[in-house]
């Protein structure tokens, strides 16, 4: 792939800034209609929509970011043409007893499942925000491993915690897991588990740092199926560069730079401004 250059961080600033607010270009054609990112209505969805839109508005398309609640749906009924999501869930959408795990061949099974009408644009190998088993360092230092391959030797053994709504796995491996306690946060998820109260916690890789006494396993083996971010859009409306400029993204973001951008949002600053600060300093590649 070739790398174009930024015209300037500045001017590349103001460029992506105005994208993100509606405007594809410095001068987008007058009738050139809008091309609609979804986004659903949590702060992860909303910065990876406005990513999109402005890396699809760096070759002049004009695009608007539109909050629905399932912008995947949307995508089906032409009411947006591109979708930010996970390949994991987005593979559990379309073929559930689907039984790939590790990164490139969940993206695959994911593909061959999508609805006709319908395509991906590549992966983001180093960015993913896939469920992620959180035990205590002396659980950890107990069982003699920090990576969850070693959590099916320990099934009987234990009680599992989670946030309230949260999606998890039911299984690792061949341990299938008891039903989880729920609570109401975080934070009391981890108090809990640093007091006893459950075995093990589940987070995610794009949570933000686990308190100290708490280590999140690894999972080298793939025994929890990968989430890595993924946009789809409709088939015959995107040009090929408009697809390489969602490709782009895939070569430029990683997990602990999605965890900061989410955690900034989190806090309450404005998800197109975050997308395009970056994308500022990260030129894409086509």
């Amino acid at each position: 792939m070739n790398r174009w250059v930024a015209a300037g961080g500045v001017a590349l600033a103001a460029l992506l800034t105005a994208t993100t607010a509606g405007c594809g270009s410095d001068q987008p054609a007058p009738s050139a209609p809008a091309l609609t990112v979804g986004a659903a209505p949590t702060n992860e969805s909303k910065l990876l929509a406005h990513l999109y839109s402005a890396a699809l508005g760096y070759f002049g398309i004009p695009t608007r970011v539109h909050q629905v609640p399932d912008p995947v749906a949307a995508l089906d009924s032409a009411d947006v043409t591109v979708a930010p999501g996970l390949t994991g869930e987005l593979l559990a959408r379309f073929a559930p007893h689907a039984t790939a795990r590790a990164d490139e061949q969940v993206y695959r099974s994911m593909i061959s499942a999508l609805p006709e009408g319908v395509a991906a644009a590549d992966y983001t190998a180093s960015a993913q925000d896939k469920p992620a088993v959180a035990v205590t360092d002396a659980t950890a230092a107990t069982w003699g491993s920090r990576d969850a391959a070693v959590l099916p030797n320990h099934c009987r053994d234990v009680s599992v915690g989670v946030v309230v709504g949260a999606a998890h796995p039911k299984r690792v491996g061949d341990c299938v897991l008891p039903a989880a306690r729920e609570f109401p946060d975080i934070a009391n998820l981890f108090a809990a588990l640093k007091a006893g109260a459950v075995k093990l916690a589940w987070t995610s890789t794009a949570a933000p740092a686990a308190p100290a006494g708490v280590t999140v396993l690894t999972d080298r083996t793939a025994l929890i199926r990968a989430e890595n971010v993924v946009p789809l859009y409709r088939r015959n409306v995107l040009g090929e560069q408009q697809v390489l400029a969602l490709n782009g993204i895939a070569g430029e973001l990683d997990t602990a730079t999605l965890t900061d951008m989410i955690g900034q949002v989190d806090k309450g600053a404005d998800p197109a401004a975050v997308a395009g600060a970056w994308l500022a300093q990260h030129p894409l590649d086509h």
